[in-house]
């Protein structure tokens, strides 16, 4: 992400305060105060993080038009993980890994959304190629609504391979295409599973479609033959959340 990232808003500065990410400081806004400021006054000064005051002007320019509710954070740069670092979580939890692979999405908000469906529904981290594709940046975390501060994303060079490489730790590669033949509720989402949603308009691309086991496409009755990449990545985890929530 990049060196100066800022968050703004309550909910995104609890977010990040909760989740322990290093922050360099936060300002709010003089005279306004709440719960929710109180909160992040106590959160931060417990992190021995320097909370500042300073006119509502100073926290609009700042923000640079994003609705700041009072409360302005400088974040330090996300850090990604590795593959083994999201295998190894859902070890820990003792749950089959269940793992968000982003095959070429270039739309920040895009990323964002399917980073709070990921926390959401309880998965385990996401992966994106470090090329041809949006990586973390301040529009995704503000997109995420926090999300971004609680889920490992990965970077790798190649898809394909990562791929591979989590079939051989029984992994089920799941590609969410509209040249599908099974609808996304005819499968089995239940044990360890990799589901991957392709870039907006170019869906998957060729190689990684044929690394997939299986393919499953969304019912679509009106005119638009396909979703929001973010709204299809919704559903499919969903339809997982509730077949694996009777297993484990």
């Amino acid at each position: 992400m990049e060196d100066k990232e800022i968050r703004a808003g309550r909910r995104p500065v609890l977010e990040i305060l909760r989740a322990g990410r290093p922050v360099n400081r936060v300002v709010i806004a003089r005279g306004v105060e709440d719960d929710s400021l109180r909160e992040i006054r106590r959160l931060a000064r417990g992190q021995g993080i320097p909370v500042i005051e300073a006119e509502k002007v100073y926290l609009d320019r700042q923000a640079n038009g994003i609705n700041h509710q009072g409360v302005v954070a400088w974040v330090a740069p996300r850090e990604y993980v590795e593959v083994e670092d999201i295998l190894e979580l859902a070890r820990t939890k003792e749950e089959p890994p269940w793992i968000v692979v982003l095959d070429g999405l270039e739309d920040p908000q895009n990323m964002g959304s399917i980073l709070r469906t990921v926390e959401g529904v309880g998965a385990h981290g996401v992966i994106i190629p470090k090329r041809r594709s949006v990586q973390l940046n301040a529009t995704v975390a503000r997109t995420s609504a926090g999300a971004v501060d609680l889920v490992p994303v990965a970077r790798v060079v190649n898809l394909v391979r990562t791929l591979e490489f989590l079939k051989e730790h029984g992994c089920w590669v799941i590609g969410a295409t509209g040249e599908a033949s099974q609808q996304y509720h005819e499968v089995d989402y239940t044990g360890g599973l990799v589901l991957v949603i392709g870039g907006e308009g170019k869906g998957l691309s060729r190689l990684v479609q044929e690394k997939c086991d299986l393919l499953v496409r969304l019912p679509m009755r009106g005119q638009i033959n396909s979703l929001n990449a973010s709204v299809a990545a919704g559903v499919v985890l969903y339809e997982a959340l509730r077949q694996r929530h009777k297993t484990y």
